[in-house]
């Protein structure tokens, strides 16, 4: 059943929660991945979880599993994902004090970067308006039934759930951030969704989920990392020949194949290490071996999709760009740009 489900993967992933060992030897036999075993590192995989299991049993983590745990679970009677916002629950499913538990849960996995949501009827409006990219890169899907589609940088699940809409076999998400799998188990423990699994894994462990995914998205993720051909070449090699990979990426404009490499911070981030033009970016993927590199979108980042909100109050683009010249960010670099590209695996 989904609230098992649920259940057994915040075991899994909780070790600091009290659970009957026989529980977490059920949840480690029954593994979805066990039967991609024969071309997965599924070995590597598992010393990897069990590492990053010991981030949540850590001080920081404690508040979001707390608040998560503390409310009731079971599938809701209404959840939809076919539009922009992801839709869980009817209101009369929970009582006062759940639905306070609900709330008082929101307010603690602040900022919500990625959305919206609307949770029983409550609403939370992300930092980004996620449905407009979504937007942008769905048409250039492929057909995703039946497919085993990797998230990587997966955030809250936002599109996740949005993929889930199209009936994949599954869909696993990355992502390293213990806040933003207790955000996606908030959602999913009233979803009961048993294809969409969160790995508390980085863009850097793709590659050991060898021949696996027919669709690889990854979005907002190269510019925050060292060594992007290396993220590039592990998601070549996490794909089954055919497949499709979607990169949306923060980039510059410009002609020509060049990165900016920030001195400090780009638009007040120290975690963003090269924005590339679209040449640039293009060179990086056709490098690692894909074919069919195709840019569909280029799109100036505004503040209708990327603001304050009350479910992220704090700073936004408005407080990353010159004031004076919103063409440049604080640091007097050009703004930035949203690139999307496609791209085929091909065997040579």
């Amino acid at each position: 059943m989904a609230q098992k489900e649920v259940c057994y993967t915040l075991f899994y992933f909780f070790p600091a929660i009290s659970a009957p060992s026989a529980v977490k030897t059920n949840n480690l036999m029954n593994d979805y991945l066990k039967k991609y075993s024969e071309t997965i590192h599924l070995d590597e995989i598992n010393k990897v979880r069990e590492e990053r299991a010991l981030w949540l049993s850590k001080k920081g983590a404690r508040p979001y599993i707390e608040a998560v745990d503390k409310l009731p679970e079971f599938k809701s009677e209404k959840v939809d994902f076919s539009g922009d916002v992801i839709t869980v629950g009817n209101r009369g499913e929970l009582t006062e004090d759940q639905f306070d538990d609900l709330h008082a849960a929101t307010k603690t996995l602040l900022p919500w970067r990625k959305g919206p949501f609307q949770l029983f009827e409550h609403f939370i409006d992300s930092e980004w308006k996620s449905n407009l990219k979504w937007d942008r890169v769905q048409p250039h899907l492929i057909d995703l039934k039946g497919k085993v589609v990797a998230d990587i940088g997966c955030n809250n699940g936002y599109y996740m759930f949005r993929m889930a809409h199209h009936h994949p076999e599954l869909v696993v998400g990355f992502d390293p951030m213990p806040r933003f799998q207790c955000a996606f188990d908030l959602v999913n423990r009233f979803a009961g969704f048993n294809n969409l699994k969160f790995e508390l894994l980085g863009a850097e462990h793709v590659h050991l989920f060898r021949n696996l995914f027919d669709t690889v998205l990854c979005m907002g993720v190269l510019y925050h990392n060292r060594n992007p051909i290396q993220i590039l070449s592990g998601i070549w090699e996490s794909m089954k020949p055919g497949g499709q990979l979607i990169i949306e990426a923060q980039g510059i404009p410009g002609e020509g194949s060049y990165a900016l490499f920030p001195e400090d911070r780009y638009a007040k981030a120290r975690n963003v290490w090269f924005v590339p033009t679209v040449e640039c970016l293009s060179n990086w993927i056709k490098r690692v071996g894909f074919k069919d590199v195709e840019c569909f979108s280029i799109e100036k980042t505004t503040s209708e999709e990327q603001r304050k909100t009350e479910y992220a109050p704090w700073e936004s683009l408005d407080d990353f760009l010159d004031p004076n010249d919103r063409s440049k960010t604080v640091e007097g670099y050009p703004a930035p740009v949203r690139i999307c590209i496609k791209a085929r695996k091909f065997m040579n």
